[in-house]
């Protein structure tokens, strides 16, 4: 399935659904891996159309010719990108359950731990259910061995992201109330994607703030489930969203109460131990902002004890679109595919 060249294999890989946001960042990291061939990228609603007259960025660098995701489905491939609205990829799932190919999903079909959760936040019948079985949660930070082993990843949300990497070392260590998290969550209004909705006109977005989704957001329970496997406990998380008036990153601030003792300069340690050997999770002495990762694959995260409240305040902010989707998802193909991590992903932020 793959072609030798004199150094190093080359993949082949396909992006379906790559008309929106985050396929286009996909293709953008893809068209520069020194690993991978784009062979595919696919769209229903825009087949026989160039890539690049849809994102015109990639003139005269990636000028490919728009497909049918059913040219997939019968190829020799090594890796399907399923860039697809949730409720959609599932089908998907179910028709490639048989292709030889990894799959790596950017949807939020099999991200929970079962079809039951899922039918209970999402409000949609799961179509392929034993696919459960066998996805793999794509955080690499906490699931690189698994992430290595799988053939199907459910790559994470990107609230959840920058939430559960904000929160990991406390609750991997038995460190806090497992009830007490709350999350306070701003994104950038590409998260709520491409096509163009009454919240996301301009008119409502320009010089606005507002909070949405308040206690029943689905990504909620995507961070208590995670939140409760790294725990000793299980987690109880109040999580509230916003929307910020700008294009892209999300900056996360949760607020914990400790089981004991603490300072910052125990605090501090906790979290640098637990990512010292994670390359792209950089422990802060200052609050970050969303442009010190924009365009990044980084998460970078700044844990601050209030002496005076005694809780735990960690913030973490990423680039919703690159840590929170798509080069998240180039991470777990390279895990996946025994490359080297980092390939492809050092991209330094953009500033300003």
């Amino acid at each position: 399935m793959k072609k030798k060249t004199m150094s190093n294999s080359i993949y082949k890989v396909a992006i379906v659904g790559a008309t929106g946001f985050t396929g286009s960042e996909l293709a953008r990291i893809l068209c520069q891996h020194p690993h991978i061939e784009i062979k595919y990228i696919t769209s229903e609603s825009h087949e026989g159309k160039k890539f690049s007259d849809l994102h015109p960025q990639f003139l005269g660098i990636l000028d490919k010719t728009l497909a049918s995701s059913q040219v997939i489905k019968d190829d020799d491939m090594d890796v399907i990108f399923l860039a697809l609205p949730h409720g959609i990829s599932m089908d998907f799932v179910k028709t490639l359950a048989s292709h030889k190919a990894k799959i790596i999903d950017l949807s939020g079909d099999f991200r929970l731990k079962s079809p039951e959760v899922y039918e209970a936040w999402y409000q949609k019948q799961h179509v392929f259910p034993e696919g459960f079985k066998n996805a793999v949660y794509g955080l690499p930070e906490l699931y690189v061995d698994n992430i290595k082993e799988s053939r199907l990843i459910a790559n994470p949300g990107c609230y959840p992201t920058a939430s559960i990497l904000s929160l990991a070392p406390l609750m991997a260590n038995g460190l806090i109330e497992s009830d007490s998290v709350i999350i306070d969550a701003k994104s950038g209004l590409t998260g709520a994607g491409i096509k163009a909705s009454d919240t996301t006109h301009f008119s409502n977005v320009n010089e606005n703030f507002k909070a949405y989704g308040i206690g029943t957001h689905r990504h909620t329970v995507e961070i208590e489930e995670q939140l409760t496997a790294l725990g000793q406990s299980d987690a109880m998380v109040q999580f509230t969203p916003h929307l910020l008036p700008v294009d892209r990153g999300i900056l996360v601030t949760a607020y914990t109460k400790p089981k004991g003792q603490m300072d910052q300069e125990k605090l501090e340690k906790i979290y640098r131990d637990f990512y010292a050997d994670k390359p792209f999770v950089r422990v802060r002495e200052k609050a970050p902002g969303i442009k010190d990762v924009r365009g990044s694959h980084y998460c970078d995260v700044f844990p601050y004890w209030d002496r005076r409240t005694q809780r735990i305040i960690s913030i973490a902010a990423i680039d919703n679109l690159l840590k929170g989707a798509a080069s998240q998802a180039v991470h777990n193909m390279n895990l996946m595919l025994g490359l080297e991590e980092k390939t492809g992903l050092t991209q330094i932020p953009l500033r300003p």
